[in-house]
């Protein structure tokens, strides 16, 4: 099922198709512009669901395009080995992402060359499975204000890494699920608040914080059985490696 709601759209762009080289169920392309606009997509049936970008051809998937000042994206894919690949370009966003099964692939970036300024987000992303790969990168050299980023993982075996480069960021992480590994680079010139609530057996925790003028923050609450946790903290002027 697919559903794509556009307000002050410029440009929109839904290629509904099948490329024989992903055997995909359902696939949606998007390359849309405009000032407001407010994207609501479901992928509910099968798995090898796409979302991406409509510059892809065969063999090759590109992210999908949204730019634009205020941007609301709402996903849902559900099944097993489906893809999310998007690059957001705007100074106020929203996103919620949702994903249920297992070995899907999850890949954002939000204004990374500091179109926008990416300075007011929130985005909220929950994962039901296993043995996925989220990547999050907001705001690379952007050095945005304001994100509240909310994960909700329940699964094993899962892969999230988040790249921040924001202001005052706050991310909030809740792991239910054994063998999950967690890459977290945070930056920004204000410090930054990361809380991760784990349950689960053994886990790999990689955090680097790198706040230039002010404090960070950092609290773990992690029941398990083993693993591995790598917390570096400095002022951005030296390069830490766990």
């Amino acid at each position: 099922m697919y559903k794509a709601i556009g307000k002050k759209t410029i440009r929109l762009l839904f290629i509904l198709t099948s490329l024989g080289v992903y055997s995909a169920d359902n696939e949606v392309y998007i390359d849309q512009s405009g000032a407001t606009s407010n994207i609501d997509i479901e992928q509910v049936n099968g798995s090898g669901n796409i979302i991406g970008g409509a510059d892809a051809v065969a063999g090759t998937m590109t992210p999908l395009d949204l730019d634009g000042g205020s941007l609301t994206l709402d996903i849902l894919q559900k099944g097993s080995s489906n893809k999310f690949l998007g690059d957001i370009w705007a100074d106020s966003y929203t996103g919620y992402f949702s994903f249920i099964g297992d070995s899907n692939t999850f890949n954002m970036s939000t204004d990374e060359t500091n179109t926008y300024g990416a300075d007011s987000s929130n985005v909220n992303v929950q994962v039901t499975g296993s043995s996925n790969t989220m990547t999050l990168n907001h705001a690379m050299v952007a050095l945005a204000d304001t994100l509240d980023l909310d994960w909700t993982i329940q699964g094993s075996s899962n892969s999230i890494t988040a790249g921040i480069d924001v202001d005052g960021a706050t991310n909030y992480m809740d792991i239910d699920g054994s063998d999950n590994t967690v890459t977290y680079d945070g930056d920004g010139y204000a410090g930054g608040y990361f809380y991760l609530d784990h349950t689960g057996g053994s886990r790999t925790f990689n955090i680097d914080q790198e706040s230039t003028l002010d404090n960070d923050w950092l609290k773990i609450i992690s029941n398990g059985s083993s693993g591995t946790v790598c917390v570096t903290q400095s002022d951005s002027t030296t390069s830490f490696v766990c």
